[in-house]
């Protein structure tokens, strides 16, 4: 059987998956057609139901959780890995407490949960501009907008760039609850038969376990997908969304992330839910 699976180039999700789209574990018959593409193009893919198995931002899981379920392993969730709103120069953080409609944040996307995190802490800052997440830095220096928001590596290279930190929407987030950051998922399509949902649940676990087991294992298929980056910077990448929420996510992931929903109902940044989340 032949799943279509999409997820990003990034290292941490290269590391994820490497075991399971090379063979090197058991996939008990089952066969994956992969598409890379970057979280918030995955976000959209996921509102069209085009793939079986997808990686998503968590506060687009909200607009697809009657098409889609959770799966326990390959999440994306920590302390410590939230996203950073950043400026060319020195930005005091009180500007951020009033209306100001000129600022022009730029936004990595939409539905992902670093505008989810954004909108909570800020909900006034309307004026927005979505970009690919690795085009953020580019456009604050190039003074295309005023603030940037910022994800996965570009935590490792805004200051090589002489960009600046405002505020950091992680720590934001663990003060506000105390609870691990979810960031993103791993989602089925719900039409797929219930054994094939639990089949690769349970693949997608042992691919995770035997990357920590063998941790250089995948590193020829994640540096041909880092665009150029560091190893040490793709290791560093990895250590940080890659833990033991990604194998389980256990009661505390579930927790966070029933944490996030209720907090974005409560503000009226997504729909209700009625279907229940994981598989």
């Amino acid at each position: 059987m032949k799943l279509t699976l999409g997820f990003s180039p990034c290292p941490n999700d290269t590391f994820i998956f490497d075991a399971l789209i090379h063979h090197k574990i058991d996939t008990e018959g089952l066969e994956f057609e992969v598409f890379y593409d970057d979280v918030e193009t995955l976000n959209q893919k996921a509102m069209k139901g085009e793939l079986d198995i997808t990686k998503l931002s968590f506060h687009a899981f909200a607009y697809v959780a009657n098409q889609y379920a959770l799966l326990d392993a390959g999440s994306a969730l920590g302390f410590g890995v939230g996203p950073l709103l950043i400026s060319k120069t020195h930005f005091d953080e009180s500007r951020l407490q009033t209306p100001n409609s000129e600022l022009k944040i730029g936004i990595p996307g939409k539905y992902t949960t670093a505008n989810f995190l954004l909108g909570i802490a800020y909900p006034h800052l309307q004026n927005k501009q979505e970009l690919v997440f690795s085009e953020i830095e580019s456009a604050l220096l190039n003074d295309q907008i005023d603030l940037g928001l910022i994800i996965h590596e570009n935590r490792f290279t805004y200051q090589d760039k002489g960009l600046n930190k405002i505020v950091d929407l992680g720590d934001y987030w663990e003060k506000l609850t105390g609870c691990a950051i979810p960031l993103g998922g791993i989602v089925i399509n719900r039409n797929l038969d219930r054994e094939v949902q639990l089949k690769v649940n349970r693949l997608i676990r042992q691919s995770v376990e035997f990357a920590f087991a063998h941790p250089k294992s995948g590193i020829d298929f994640i540096r041909q997908h880092a665009q150029a980056m560091e190893e040490s910077v793709m290791y560093k990448h990895i250590e940080l969304y890659v833990n033991k929420y990604s194998i389980n996510l256990g009661e505390e992931g579930r927790k966070a992330v029933d944490t996030l929903f209720k907090l974005a109902q409560e503000r009226n940044i997504i729909p209700a839910i009625q279907e229940n989340l994981y598989i």
